[in-house]
């Protein structure tokens, strides 16, 4: 799969957003990517998971290991992709840790998956969870690299770690106080996992 055949799938299950929107990383943006839309289609699902899964061949892979929500799905697909189990971990107490019975084993060798990574923040702290068990990160994929150049955009690494996306997208984000679309007082929806409300901004 190439990058114009994953942007088909966000364009025809129309979920590729436009408006004022507040990222899970705390920046905002005129563009989302709302993979659920996309992941919803178990067929499509699967093609983006095989599709990281080859990308990710030969680095001798143990587990997936995913943040709920966003990254569940693709996870398991990866997961299946390359024949290795696939777990995600959650927030407790604002931190992300594994319930459920679901964990790793000391040595045991994991790539971290997501749906979108927009900063690297949520993959920083499921990497930071994976070597506090004693497991071993060798790579960090995503459905979609939305990076800035500056954060490492396209360079295909993260953390020090090989970086696999099938889709690269760099669009405008900006911190609240520098927010064009705040300044003209426009609604700014919070459509992630982490924030399922809408609020007018202040």
């Amino acid at each position: 799969m190439n990058a114009t055949d994953a942007l088909r799938h966000f364009e025809e299950t129309e979920a590729l957003l436009s408006g004022h929107f507040k990222l899970s990383s705390g920046l905002h943006s005129d563009k989302y990517l709302q993979c659920a839309k996309v992941l919803q289609w178990p067929e499509r699902a699967g093609e983006l998971g095989r599709a990281l899964g080859v990308a990710l061949e030969g680095l001798g892979i143990d587990a997936v290991v995913s943040p709920a929500m966003g990254g569940l799905i693709i996870g398991h697909e990866v997961g299946r992709a390359l024949g290795r189990r696939a777990i995600f971990s959650e927030r407790v107490d604002g931190a992300f840790a594994f319930r459920r019975g679901l964990g790793l084993e000391p040595g045991e060798k994991v790539v971290v998956v997501e749906d979108v990574v927009t900063t690297g923040g949520s993959t920083r702290e499921v990497l930071t969870l994976v070597r506090s068990l004693g497991a071993e990160p060798v790579a960090c994929a995503a459905v979609v690299d939305r990076r800035s150049a500056s954060a490492g955009g396209g360079s295909g690494s993260l953390e020090g770690l090989p970086f696999r996306s099938v889709l690269r997208m760099e669009v405008p984000t900006w911190d609240e106080a520098s927010c064009p679309y705040c300044r003209l007082g426009q609604e700014i929806v919070s459509p992630g996992s982490r924030r399922l409300s809408v609020r007018t901004a202040g």
